[in-house]
């Protein structure tokens, strides 16, 4: 995999141009992508403008094919934008090129961004699903086409295809990261976050990309103070997922850390089972003009989905929104003694077949809720499939829950 950290070192130093830069991830994306099909659209070449002044100036970034660029058709997984071309680009896309970065390509989203898959294969073996929905993203980065890649997260879909195609994957707090001009599936969930091959490479795009202090820092910390969350949950991952879960929490206290058990509390339970109500009703709304003009260029899935949506009522809509603030506020008080938590990062290993993008069990509580998330590539299983690990931070603690994944990506390598 192509490494920021390396890349920008190389830049700096002027051992590599911006050119070079650029030309090696076009190089590999001529080499991979036949294979892979992580991109929806990848830019010119001949028409690239190299040596743009800014932090990313050099980087090729690519961009999941759900928020607007205004070079490049925005398709949003769907038949219907099949020729969309947006006049304008994206928040985020706009503050990756005002930092210098170059969008090399639009990757593979699932059917806004829900759950029917794209073309992306899995870099690790092509008859397992990449995850879902910012699939493209993942395995554009895993397969060493692009140093980075943005993505987006409504329920699983940055840390299951980290996890998935073993690379690091950076859900940020709820609004660290603007999602205007994204197409919104629901508000109250989508995030925007990011790809890399390592927790200091990620850590070091986001403080790039956003101006936050965000990169992994260097010299002696206290130790680390972790919670070994297994969730209500713990039991729907097998047992190789329940294995490297608990192998990364010895491993970490036999590396200093303080590993203690969380129970969760009901009202996160409860909350994990109510995201699916507001996903729905927000998403039956977003996207009532495509179901009501196309809905015979919508997959069968998301037809079931957003008309289910329409048949939750205001008042139901209106619980599950009291049970997600109830439960932001008992997430926040389970950091009054630890650092950050430990839990699955997916059910297990990349399924087999292209006709999944796997489950979100392990992820759509903490996008509810809204704290930081990174999954952690932890080992891999007997086939070499990645499995990953998720470490979870307090809300608005992003740097902290960078710094601990990178202190036990460490750990986990050593």
């Amino acid at each position: 995999m192509l490494s920021l950290t390396e890349i920008t070192a190389d830049l700096k130093a002027g051992r590599l141009s911006t050119t070079e830069g650029l030309d090696h991830s076009f190089d590999a994306i001529d080499r991979h992508e036949a294979a892979i099909g992580a991109f929806e659209a990848i830019a010119d070449r001949g028409a690239v403008a190299a040596g743009k002044s800014g932090p990313l100036s050099g980087i090729a970034i690519g961009v999941k094919d759900i928020f607007d660029t205004a070079d490049l058709p925005t398709t949003y997984g769907s038949p219907i934008y099949h020729d969309h071309r947006p006049r304008a680009d994206a928040a985020i896309v706009a503050m990756a090129r005002n930092a210098g970065a170059t969008i090399i390509g639009k990757t593979v989203t699932a059917e806004f961004a829900f759950f029917h898959p794209g073309k992306t294969r899995n870099p690790h073996s092509l008859e397992h699903s990449p995850g879902g929905s910012s699939s493209g993203s993942a395995a554009a980065v895993a397969a060493g086409m692009i140093p980075v890649a943005i993505g987006t997260q409504t329920g699983g879909s940055i840390i299951r295809p980290a996890s998935f195609c073993g690379v690091v994957g950076y859900k940020p707090s709820f609004r660290l990261m603007p999602v205007t001009g994204m197409k919104p599936f629901s508000w109250s969930l989508d995030t925007a976050g990011l790809f890399a091959a390592t927790v200091a490479d990620v850590g070091l795009f986001a403080e790039l990309l956003t101006g936050r202090p965000l990169r992994v820092e260097a010299g002696n910390r206290r130790p680390l103070r972790i919670g070994f969350y297994r969730t209500s949950v713990w039991e729907e991952a097998n047992p190789e997922m329940r294995d490297a879960v608990g192998s990364a929490a010895l491993t970490a206290q036999q590396a200093g850390a303080t590993v203690v058990e969380v129970a969760e509390p009901q009202i996160l339970a409860d909350a994990r089972d109510i995201h699916t109500t507001i996903q729905d009703f927000e998403g039956a709304l977003a996207l009532s003009g495509e179901l009501h003009l196309y809905r015979s260029q919508l997959s069968e899935k998301l037809v079931e989905t957003l008309e289910s949506g329409r048949l939750i009522d205001p008042a139901g809509y209106d619980a599950a929104r009291s049970i997600a603030r109830r439960a932001r506020k008992t997430a926040t008080a389970l950091f009054e003694d630890i650092d950050v938590l430990l839990t699955p990062s997916a059910p297990g290993i990349a399924p087999e077949g292209h006709d999944t993008t796997g489950e979100p069990t392990f992820n759509k509580l903490w996008t509810l809720t809204g704290n930081p998330c990174l999954n952690v590539p932890a080992t891999a299983n007997v086939s070499g499939l990645p499995l990953g690990v998720q470490i979870v931070g307090r809300f608005g603690r992003d740097q902290q829950a960078i710094q601990a994944a990178s202190w036990l990506e460490t750990v986990l390598r050593s």
